[in-house]
């Protein structure tokens, strides 16, 4: 039997997906976002089909032969029920237990071994924090801990995984992160942590985020030994084999063959159907903005604070803060700017580094920043595909989580 686990606050599942690479099987997807819930029961599609043998029919879909209805309709209905469309709350909770013990039974499973999740990250976020008129106090995100930590109670996994951002250890002078510790103590299980930063695992991008590792207390499990990666691979090695496009553009048949960076990290596989290489349309002025940063970028490696722009181009009163709200994801570096849910509202701060094409990057190019697969659909318009890429944790730093628990919770089974 496969290791079991639960993710809550799943999002788009880059959390999930790094587990069910390394084969562990997911018992439930808890999420309250419809459009990411879509999302997670589509990628449950492709691995269903995967398989089986029949990958091309996941393709159908993605090449808009087949309906989502149609689609769906290919895949058991207990497998798709696996994803829960909720908003996690105390008064809900016996409910949420309910339809999550009914699908461990439907799936034979009497026993749950990883809880992973990332609740929503804003109340902790240090950006999150100034651009709050009360620092954020009195934001019911602030204690989603304690959703997991009911969690943890109802179902005694025998690890679990916290995801969050590194505001988190010292938002209100440290006092959520003491009361999540004694919340936990309190459902039996003791924690240890670590900054962990994606671009040390196969993710080319600098995205240090703040991993809790639990297990129960007694139990002889200790913070696992995470595998890093060195490479001589640059942010090109993600872009360069998709087609030039322009602002408000879409073109989805792939410019040349993958990357050796692109294959050997599973972000390209043969037969991928490309999808999802659109571009947001930028106004005139930004674009002129664009260049301008571009050019700084290339020629000088400088990068232009808003204030350093000519000033026709400068419209913002805001001349104090967020001075680097305009930025290249330079090609020639081995790793992007930390990707942020802001792309849902606007580009400026993941500017495509080709001057020709003068835009803000595409929901593909967003997603291989994260390290998604290129066969990884994301439901819903353009801007809830960004908010569900900039939330996610990057699939490759996952999967070397999901390795490292993996190999500790087998030893552990054997001596059992």
């Amino acid at each position: 039997m496969p290791l079991t686990y639960i993710d809550i606050f799943a999002g788009a599942g880059g959390l999930s997906e790094g587990f069910i690479k390394n084969g562990y099987l997911p018992v439930a997807h808890v999420e309250m976002k419809k459009e990411a819930c879509l999302t997670l029961k589509t990628r449950t599609c492709y691995y269903y089909l995967k398989e089986r043998g029949r990958v091309k029919d996941y393709n159908r879909y993605l090449k808009n032969e087949i309906s989502r209805v149609e689609l769906y309709a290919m895949v058991p209905e207990v497998l798709l029920n696996t994803v829960i469309n909720e908003t996690m709350d105390k008064s809900g909770m016996p409910a949420l237990y309910e339809r999550i013990d009914g699908l461990m039974r439907k799936q034979n499973i009497d026993s749950i071994d990883v809880l992973v999740g990332g609740p929503p990250c804003q109340a902790y976020s240090l950006v999150g924090r100034a651009r709050s008129e009360n620092n954020m106090e009195g934001d019911p995100r602030n204690y989603l801990y304690e959703l997991y930590a009911d969690m943890l109670e109802k179902y005694h996994p025998r690890m679990f995984v916290f995801e969050n951002v590194p505001g988190l250890l010292t938002a209100k002078g440290g006092k959520y992160f003491d009361d999540m510790r004694e919340s936990f103590q309190k459902a039996g299980y003791e924690l240890d942590y670590d900054i962990l930063n994606s671009k040390e695992y196969g993710v080319l991008q600098n995205r240090r985020r703040v991993i809790l590792i639990g297990k129960k207390i007694g139990e002889k499990y200790y913070y696992p030994r995470l595998k890093k990666i060195k490479h001589g691979y640059s942010v090109a090695d993600l872009l360069k084999d998709l087609p030039s496009i322009h602002p408000g553009e879409k073109k989805n048949v792939y410019a040349t063959n993958p990357t050796e960076y692109l294959e050997e990290a599973g972000i390209r596989v043969k037969d991928d159907i490309l999808t999802w290489h659109e571009a947001r349309p930028n106004l005139e002025r930004d674009r002129k903005i664009y260049c301008c940063v571009i050019e700084a970028w290339t020629e000088k490696k400088a990068r232009l604070k808003y204030t350093d722009l000519p000033e026709d181009l400068c419209t913002h009163k805001n001349r104090k803060s967020f001075l680097d709200r305009f930025k290249v994801v330079a090609s020639e570096l081995e790793y992007s700017q930390t990707m942020l849910a802001h792309i849902s509202k606007d580009g400026h701060y993941f500017i495509h580094p080709d001057i020709s094409q003068a835009r803000s990057i595409s929901v593909r190019e967003a997603a291989r920043v994260q390290s998604f697969p290129d066969n990884y659909y994301f439901e819903g318009g353009r801007t809830a595909a960004f908010l569900q890429i900039g939330n996610a944790v990057p699939p490759l730093m996952a999967g070397a989580i999901a390795i490292a628990l993996k190999e500790q919770l087998g030893v552990h089974e054997d001596e059992k």
